[in-house]
């Protein structure tokens, strides 16, 4: 078997949670990592450990001029970037309508716009190279919105939607792009939710959904040390997936998803393709079996 050869990563969210097990996997197994959080004082044990191999980086993912410098800093440290892991994320629990703008629109400056400023500054590595993977931190909340995650499964939502055009446009030139959807996982990302006003019209919906995620075992989340050996099991893949759910409980709910969209899918199919007949077609009740 021919040796790995090792990777240079750089990873955004790298101070906790699966972008901290990220980094230590990688490191773990020789590979370079440049570990971007706003906060790095946590990654110093790491860097010291592992030496030049890890070097933390301050920057903020929201700050495009930070993400360009820490990029910057990547290929001067390490000459080229073979994996980007555009983790970092936050999250906003509440009903839709409980969500001040503030509050909307800073979920989406860090999960959505965040993403873009850490593609923005990447991607002209990467096209240079002709190579390189870029993973895309999701959820299963990329697929699937409970009562009380509006806002962050719309952040989710739109980072899948636009990794999907993203990969059509990134294959001709040799990088790969996976999805990572994580199911709960065992980090700071709870503690750390905002939460938004409360409304007592949403109590049986909103705070139930809020109350049962409280009551949860510790064994109902995963570590995210699996999560980051599934993550490297992808990236060292011939053939990546484009989406990778981790943990039993992302792959159910997303296969319930889609079973129930195709179900609705079909049972409208008859009023739905009616609209295309170009015959004029009476749409009504009577079109659906």
């Amino acid at each position: 078997m021919t040796p790995r050869t090792p990777s240079t990563w750089l990873v955004t969210g790298a101070s906790s949670g699966i972008g901290l097990a990220l980094t230590r996997a990688a490191a773990a197994r020789g590979d370079s990592v440049l570990a971007v959080a706003r906060d790095v004082s946590g990654l110093r044990p790491l860097a010291d450990e592992h030496g030049p191999r890890v070097l933390p980086v301050a920057a903020d993912v929201r700050r495009q001029d930070e993400v360009d410098a820490a990029v910057s800093w990547a290929v001067e440290a390490f000459g080229r970037i073979d994996v980007v892991a555009n983790n970092a994320g936050y999250g906003l629990f509440g009903a839709v309508e409980e969500s001040t703008d503030e509050q909307a629109r800073a979920v989406f400056d860090t999960n959505v716009f965040g993403v873009l400023n850490v593609l923005r500054a990447t991607l002209p590595v990467l096209r240079a190279q002709r190579s390189g993977h870029v993973l895309q931190g999701s959820s299963y909340y990329g697929q699937v919105a409970h009562p009380g995650v509006g806002l962050t499964s719309a952040t989710k939502y739109a980072v899948e939607g636009l990794t999907d055009a993203l990969a059509g446009e990134l294959e001709p030139l040799g990088i790969r792009v996976t999805l990572v959807e994580p199911g709960p996982t065992a980090t700071a990302f709870g503690a750390n939710l905002d939460v938004a006003g409360t409304l007592a019209d949403y109590d049986p919906t909103v705070r139930e959904v809020q109350k049962a995620i409280g009551e949860l075992p510790p064994s109902a989340f995963d570590s995210p040390e699996r999560v980051a050996a599934a993550v490297l099991a992808a990236v060292d893949a011939d053939r990546p997936p484009l989406r990778l759910a981790t943990g039993s409980t992302a792959v159910r709910e997303i296969r319930t998803a889609l079973q129930g969209r195709l179900a609705e899918l079909d049972a409208w199919a008859a009023t739905s393709e009616a609209v295309g007949t170009g015959a004029g077609a009476r749409v009504d009740a009577a079109t659906v079996s």
